[in-house]
Parts: C-alpha cells; sequence; structure tokens
C-alpha cells in the first residue's frame, strides 16, 4: 500500500504527522473515528489510520480514523480543508471531516469508499469521489451531493473554475459517458445511472 500523503490545497491552521505505528507515548488527548455509526461498532479491527494533530494554539492530540477498507489500493491520506481549523482524512476509503479546535466534534462523509478527493480553490469546496456519485464539503458543511451517476465507475477527467468533468460508466451500453457537475449546486448533465 502507498504511504498516505498530506495535501494543502487550502489555508489550514494545524500541523498534521501520518505516523506508521503508535506513538511510544500518547498525547494527552486522543480520539477514536467513527464516533458512534452504526453497523461500525468493530471498525478498529480493519486497522486505522493514525495521526498526530497539532492545532494553532493548543496542544496536539492522536487522532485514529479506522479504516474503512483494509484492500490494498483504498484511498488513505490527509487534506485540508476550506474551513482551515478542520482535517479531512481518508482512511481506507472511508473520509473523516475533524475539527482541530474540537476534536471530539467530527463529520463522516457519507460515500463508501471514498476512492478519490480533489481540491476545488476557486469555489472552495473539496470534492469526494465515490463509485457512483461526488459530495462537496465546504465552509458550512456538506454543501451538495450528486444523485447517481454511474452504474458502477467514475474517472475525473478535468476541473475548471466551476464544473467537474468526467467519465461515468453505462452497464447497458458497455462504454463510458461524459457527464459535467456544477461546482456551485452539485447538479449534472449527462452521465449513467440505473434508472
Amino acid at each position: 500500500m502507498p504511504a498516505p500523503k498530506l495535501h494543502f490545497d487550502f489555508p489550514h491552521t494545524w500541523a498534521a504527522r501520518i505516523l506508521s505505528v503508535p506513538p511510544l507515548i500518547a498525547p494527552v488527548r486522543s480520539f477514536v473515528y467513527p464516533q458512534a455509526i452504526a453497523g461500525e461498532e468493530d471498525a478498529l479491527a480493519r486497522g486505522a489510520l493514525l495521526i498526530d494533530i497539532q492545532p494553532e494554539g493548543s496542544g496536539n492530540f492522536l487522532a485514529t480514523c479506522a479504516l474503512g477498507f483494509a484492500e490494498i489500493g483504498a484511498l488513505n491520506g490527509v487534506w485540508s480543508c476550506p474551513r482551515p481549523q478542520e482535517l479531512c482524512a481518508v482512511a481506507g476509503g472511508y473520509a473523516y471531516i475533524i475539527d482541530t479546535k474540537s476534536p471530539a466534534t467530527s463529520s463522516h462523509i457519507n460515500l463508501r469508499p471514498v476512492v478519490e478527493v480533489h481540491a476545488a480553490p476557486s469555489t472552495r469546496v473539496l470534492l469526494f469521489v465515490g463509485f457512483h456519485a461526488i459530495a462537496a464539503w465546504g465552509e458550512q458543511g456538506l454543501a451538495w451531493q450528486t444523485l447517481r451517476l454511474s452504474w458502477e465507475g467514475l474517472t475525473i477527467s478535468g476541473i475548471s473554475a466551476d464544473t467537474v468533468h468526467g467519465q461515468a460508466w453505462d452497464m447497458p451500453r458497455d462504454q463510458e459517458v461524459a457527464f459535467e457537475v456544477n461546482l456551485q449546486t452539485g447538479q449534472h448533465k449527462g452521465g449513467s445511472a440505473p434508472k
């Protein structure tokens, strides 16, 4: 599995370090994600992404983010968010938004798995791409989620100032079809999905 990376596309008020093993001396504060999600009671059994997070102006804490999927190739990493105090951790395709000033507060992106993350700084959203849909996280939280765009599989081919361009798989025709998503509204044109 490739080593998880840090991605800084938005200004942020925290520092983070991805750990390969738990620290010998744990920080005073430690948080486990997901928090109280039905069906995820044993999520940590799959493994976890460990992140040492240092918020601006306060002490560091350890974030233990349960892997959604333990398969090789599942997405892992840390991204800055449109809101400077928030951090996005993707662990085995599960995306967590952590408020570094109040780490007991977190959100779990509903797409499972998240297979790609893209920043769209022009519209101040972080994009999460799943197998069927795209979701956008902005300064006020979840900005939008598209309707189903594909039978199974999306490819993002580009992001312009206000549009995501991509290809969606159309099972009946066994071919890729183009789609566009408005970055402000999440409305789309094109694509293919079961009716």
